[in-house]
Order: structure tokens, then sequence, then C-alpha cells
């Protein structure tokens, strides 16, 4: 790889915040950034090479970040989460159990064999592409309250459940790897909180911002690039160290700065990496040879939306039921493993994100209408005790 590929993918990867500043609809940024990978890459006019190792290897970094970030937006801390936590854990309970069913058909009728896997990204959802599509959204009514436990609560359980489904013959090590992850993750978050309650962690944010140290960035990345070589070594999504870190970060409450830094890392950089590989790993010429693949694509995706849907015979506002099928970072790392793993059929993986795609396309499509509606709940609370 090359300063002048590197110049190109920083480049045509604006095009994600280009698509995303438009009123039409609240496009997330990678979508942009995956349709620049996608005309570059396999499918396209092959300029990058995804096979390229320092490529590949500063794909992984930005994916561990991504998810590092998404796990950090979880709202661990908010008392909204404790307020809608029943309701908003039972949703997402309910729809791991009707996801179930719905995958052993699919699994079935497409004769691939993985019915797991496919229950598991039906149940998912993703506060990494929810949360950034409410933007300047009241987050006060009765309706989103509900739902942040509910994302919060499937994006965990999924990624820790991802790496045990996705090669059952390996279910053993993918256990233990997923195991010594979280372990790792829990030590690292009781030492912080430790550090934290005796005035430690904030003498050494004074004196690193006084300085310009950045240590806390330094040592944030330490942990996440230790969490990332366990789960490595073990053989398990690196989605998940970036997650856990992310989670203990929330638990504990990170500084404005250290977020504003991981941030600005992650998504000046490291992230539009992330998305343009993808997009260039994408042979999407596959799904030619292989139209089955489409139609599955198609069918997890809107299989997702209708799961997911259904919770609107709960009284759950159905644009808000819908978006909650939102998903990238599981079957991203699906497809990634999957594929690392030889674990999956020709044209699954690019199956796999086709229906993750299906998910965004309608959280864009739907993201005002929700947006609409959080708006006036909020109002009506403001304005009413009785809604409040």
């Amino acid at each position: 790889m090359t300063f002048a590929q590197l110049a190109l993918i920083c480049a045509v990867a604006l095009l994600g915040p280009l698509l995303a500043v438009q009123r039409l609809a609240r496009i997330p940024v990678v979508i942009g950034e995956l349709v620049v990978g996608i005309a570059l890459g396999a499918t396209g006019f092959r300029v990058l090479d995804s096979s390229n190792a320092t490529f590949g290897f500063l794909a992984q970094i930005g994916f561990a970040l991504v998810m590092l970030v998404a796990g950090s937006q979880v709202p661990v801390r908010d008392p909204a989460l404790r307020v809608g936590a029943v309701k908003g854990i039972a949703r997402a309970v309910a729809i791991g159990v009707v996801s179930v069913p719905v995958a052993l058909l699919l699994a079935h009728a497409f004769g691939t064999g993985h019915a797991a896997l496919y229950a598991v990204l039906l149940t998912s959802s993703s506060a990494s592409l929810i949360m950034p599509s409410l933007a300047g959204v009241p987050l006060s009514g009765k309706a989103i309250v509900e739902m942040l436990p509910q994302i919060a609560v499937a994006d965990a359980a999924c990624i820790v459940l991802l790496p045990l489904v996705i090669d059952p013959a390996h279910v053993g090590r993918a256990a233990i790897g997923s195991v010594l992850v979280l372990a790792a993750g829990a030590v690292v978050f009781v030492v912080l909180r430790t550090l934290k309650r005796r005035g430690l962690r904030r003498r050494v944010h004074d004196v690193s911002e006084d300085r310009g140290l950045a240590v806390e960035l330094r040592s944030t990345l330490a942990i996440l690039f230790g969490l990332a070589a366990i789960a490595a070594v073990t053989r398990v999504s690196i989605m998940l160290a970036g997650f856990v870190l992310g989670l203990g970060i929330a638990g504990i409450g990170e500084p404005r700065r250290l977020t504003n830094q991981v941030f600005a890392l992650t998504e000046g950089f490291f992230a539009p990496i992330f998305f343009v590989w993808l997009g260039a790993s994408l042979d999407l010429r596959q799904l030619g040879q292989h139209p089955s693949a489409v139609v599955l694509g198609c069918a997890l995706g809107v299989s997702a939306a209708v799961v997911h849907g259904l919770m609107a015979f709960t009284g759950q506002p159905w644009p808000v039921a819908v978006i909650t099928a939102a998903q990238l970072g599981v079957p991203v790392a699906a497809a990634t493993l999957g594929t690392t793993l030889g674990v999956l059929r020709a044209g699954e993986n690019t199956a796999l994100l086709l229906s993750a795609l299906v998910t965004v396309a309608l959280t864009a499509l739907l993201s005002r209408r929700v947006a609409a509606l959080a708006a006036a709940a909020s109002v009506r609370a403001g304005g009413s005790p009785a809604g409040s």
C-alpha cells in the first residue's frame, strides 16, 4: 500500500459525510464509504486491493475503534436506560425468540445450515447506527426511553453470541476466547473504576491536559490493542474486544477530551479506511453468479425488519420498532470472520452485508418519522405533567 493509495482512500471517503449532511434522509456516513470501496475494489475498477496486508491491518484497527466508539455510546449510565429497562429488555428477548423459527425457515429454504447465525443476525440491533441517525432528537419520550435498553441488550448479546454460532464445529474455542476477552474487559473496568474513585484518574487527566501528553488516549489504545490481541489469538472477532472496552468506558464515564480524541481518530481516519476496505473486499459480481445470495440477503433484511416490527403489537410505535432492526457491526463481523474461517458458502458473505444494507436503508427512510415522534412526545412531556 502506498501513500498515493492512502490519500485516495481518505479523499474519496469524503463521500460519506457529503451524503450524511443532505436533508432528504439521514443516510449514515458509512454508506458513502462502502459505496466508494465497492466502486474502487473487487466489484468496480479494482484500484484498491483488499488483500493487501497493510490495508487489511489498518482496516482491522478501524473496526476495533468503530466498535469501541459504538460501545461507548451505549447510554449505560443514563437514568432513562433504567426507566425503560423492563419493557426494553422484554422486547429484545421476544425478538430473539421470534427470530429462531424464522432463522430455521431461512436456513432450510436456502440450504445453508446456518440457522443459529441467522437468528443472531435477525435479533441484533446496532446502537452505532441508530443513535447517530437520531442525533439531536430528544431522548426523553416513552418510546425512545424503552428503545434504548432494547438496542443496548440486543447489541451486546449478539456481539457475544456471534463467535459461538458462526463456527459450531469450534464452539469450545470460541467460547473460551469470548470468556477471556470478557474477563479481561471486566478487569480493565474494575481497575479504571478504582483509579477514578481514588482520584488518580482525575489527576492523570489534569496533568495530561495541561502538558498535552494524551496519556488517556495512549492508555486506551494500549488496552484496546491488548484485548484485540487476545481476540485474534483465540480466533474471536475483534469486534468483541472493541465493544467490551467501549462498554467499560461508558460505564465509568470518559472525560470529554478523551471522547473527542477517540472520535477524531476513528471517524477522521481509521473508520473510513475500514469501511472503504470492506466495500473493496466485496465482489458483488458473485451475486450474478449466485442469484440465490441476492434473495437470501433481501430475505434476511426484510425478515429482520418484520421480526422487530412485530413489537408494534406490544405498544411500541411501528417506526421505532422497525428501526431497531438496524444492524451493521454484527453482519460485518459475521461476513469477515466467516470468510476467514471458511465456513460460509460462496456469495453468502455478500448476502449477509446486503441484508445489513436493507436494514440501514429502512433506518434512513424512517429516522425522520421517529425524530418527529420523539419531538412530539418531548413537547407533550414538557407541557403536561401527565405526560412526564
